[in-house]
């Protein structure tokens, strides 16, 4: 099986963002940058099918320099190699550019299975696996909270979380495969893992290396953009409900007023 996995390097979720005063875009350079935490789910179901069936995962994901750590995270998981696409023409690419560029090395790759995660906690725009299956003309297997690959049959099957449950839903190899969270639980790198994995193959590519226009990527072929913002007002307090025996009654009050109740 020949299996890739797309990851991203975002801010720390814990982190105080802030956009870039001069192009308005996430400021990444103010905070840490980890490795996206859906994208671990990803590496891991990536693993277990190689695990099971054979074959190799390849890490792919698109970004800055820095990015190359969330690479060796993958890497030491256990992952077989990585490509980097990385190019400062990049710089603010949206979904549809970000997907386009990243559809074009994973062509080259050849996969069985691509596998993504619900989103990205920095933009959380959860569109990337669908847009990847459109542009690489593959069917589409999302919000996958199980995966059953059949290599005789050449055929993986999902269970499609659902409001009401799931469903069964199963599409023919090669076949983009888009996991909810916590549809595992990722395994973490040992000392092992993290030695070698500094060994493993690492490909980085420009964006002209990977053929890509660069009128179509980055701020410039940007189909949306960020205008104007402003931060967010400070909390208040709040309201202290004093309990005098109508404390219950205050409460109600307080919850009506808000049209709560």
């Amino acid at each position: 099986m020949n299996i890739v996995v797309t990851v991203k390097q975002v801010p720390d979720t814990w982190a105080e963002k802030k956009l870039d005063a001069a192009d308005k875009t996430v400021d990444r350079k103010s905070v840490d940058n980890v490795m996206n935490e859906m994208d671990e789910y990803g590496v891991e179901e990536a693993l277990k099918i190689k695990e099971a069936h054979g074959g190799e995962v390849t890490v792919v994901t698109m970004g800055p320099a820095k990015a190359v750590e969330t690479i060796r995270k993958a890497l030491s998981m256990g992952a077989d190699k990585a490509v980097h696409l990385t190019d400062d023409s990049l710089h603010g690419s949206d979904a549809l550019a970000t997907s386009a560029a990243l559809a074009k090395v994973i062509s080259t790759l050849s996969p069985d299975i691509v596998i993504t995660s619900s989103e990205a906690s920095d933009a959380r725009g959860g569109v990337i696996g669908a847009l990847l299956a459109e542009r690489l003309g593959l069917p589409q297997l999302t919000q996958a909270r199980k995966v059953t690959v059949d290599p005789g049959a050449s055929k993986v099957t999902i269970e499609r979380l659902a409001d009401n449950g799931y469903a069964l839903v199963e599409a023919s190899l090669p076949v983009v495969v888009g996991l909810v969270e916590k549809i595992n639980q990722p395994r973490y790198p040992s000392f092992k893992g993290i030695m070698a994995a500094k060994k493993k193959p690492l490909t980085t590519l420009s964006a002209a290396d990977a053929g890509l226009d660069g009128a179509a990527v980055g701020l410039a072929g940007a189909a949306s953009a960020v205008v104007t913002s402003e931060a967010a007002p400070p909390r208040s307090s709040g309201t202290v409900v004093k309990d005098e025996g109508d404390g219950g009654t205050k409460v109600a009050e307080f919850l009506a007023a808000q049209k709560l109740i």
